[in-house]
């Protein structure tokens, strides 16, 4: 039975954690990012954020999750572990931790997230899992019961998730490694043919969000500061909204593309249902400008665009920890038997 004041929900993602504490009654997020010198642990969170795109040769900048699930064990024990310690979160009693996951995983990639909370800084926490599909329509209040059909689509850092819910089972889903990170490259690679300019992924993240617009045809320019790929000294460049647009469009097509063959495949019944309903979007990629309207024109379908962005899954996972009747979405995950 889960504990009530004890209970966390966790939210790994490829950028960010995000911790509820129910005994807090509070959000906490991070940076899922670390920074390491061979074995040793340089920064994390935050402070390694700020070394990317700075760091010296020796040094390593990355994040512990991959394709949306746990790459590296230890170094997010670490992310996690300092987070806990930071927030006032590691109490001597029992923790119960409700992890949002992929659908479809396998038994061994179900295991990493009980050994994550189970490790060498972290012992005797009880896990419990929900697929991201159900707490992502648990926040954007769907009733997953008594559902004819409902697409939901969660564009994160590293990769889209399509899923599609009815009868309260997952009946179809997909994941594809497209996100934020490969929108953020593809402008990197692009400002570097327009400009022979090496920016960072960080600048890249900044340019996506103030002048990435997609069905907006109008045009701005922000100044940025990059190295010269020529002489190797830091340059001043003009960058238009036009120059953004190009290192987007790549993965943006290739997105609303899959998405399209996704939805071909669905049902005639359920097509009619989510067509008259439309299509959930959330994710943090979801945030770019105009992204809704886009994926619109292409696929011929409405879209829902949720106002949670990269917060839907933990605020579904934080209704699971408020209202017992939920908490049949969750399964727990042991040490063996899974």
């Amino acid at each position: 039975m889960m504990l009530f004041n004890n209970f966390y929900g966790v939210d790994l993602g490829s950028n960010t954690v995000r911790i509820y504490s129910g005994l807090k009654n509070q959000t906490f997020t991070d940076r899922n990012i670390v920074a390491a010198r061979g074995h040793e642990i340089i920064a994390c969170g935050d402070e390694a954020y700020e070394i990317m795109g700075k760091e010296p040769a020796e040094i390593m900048v990355k994040s512990p999750m991959s394709s949306g699930m746990i790459a590296e064990l230890e170094l997010q024990e670490i992310v996690l572990f300092r987070m806990l310690e930071e927030h006032g979160m590691m109490t001597p009693l029992v923790r119960n931790f409700c992890f949002a996951v992929p659908s479809g995983m396998t038994a061994v990639e179900k295991r990493a997230y009980y050994y994550v909370v189970n490790g060498h800084w972290l012992r005797q926490n009880r896990v419990y899992m929900v697929e991201r599909p159900f707490a992502d329509a648990l926040s954007l209040g769907i009733q997953i019961e008594k559902n004819v059909g409902t697409a939901i689509v969660n564009i994160g850092g590293d990769c889209t998730e399509f899923s599609v819910i009815a009868d309260g089972k997952i009946i179809m889903s997909k994941k594809i490694g497209v996100g934020g990170r490969r929108i953020n490259e593809g402008i990197c690679n692009e400002i570097h043919r327009r400009y022979h300019l090496q920016i960072g992924i960080r600048t890249a993240e900044r340019l996506k969000l103030a002048l990435g617009r997609l069905s907006d045809q109008k045009k701005e320019a922000r100044k940025i500061v990059g190295i010269d790929s020529v002489s190797g000294l830091p340059k001043e460049e003009a960058v238009s909204s036009y120059d953004v647009n190009a290192g987007i469009m790549d993965s943006v097509n290739e997105l609303a593309a899959e998405m399209k063959t996704f939805l071909e495949r669905m049902p005639p019944q359920i097509t009619y249902h989510i067509a008259k309903e439309g299509i959930y979007l959330t994710g943090g990629t979801s945030r770019l400008p105009y992204l809704d309207h886009y994926l619109a024109s292409y696929t011929g379908y409405t879209f829902n665009l949720s106002d949670k962005f990269e917060n839907s899954s933990l605020a579904g996972i934080e209704r699971i920890i408020r209202e017992r009747d939920l908490r049949k979405w969750t399964q727990i995950v042991q040490e063996r038997k899974l």
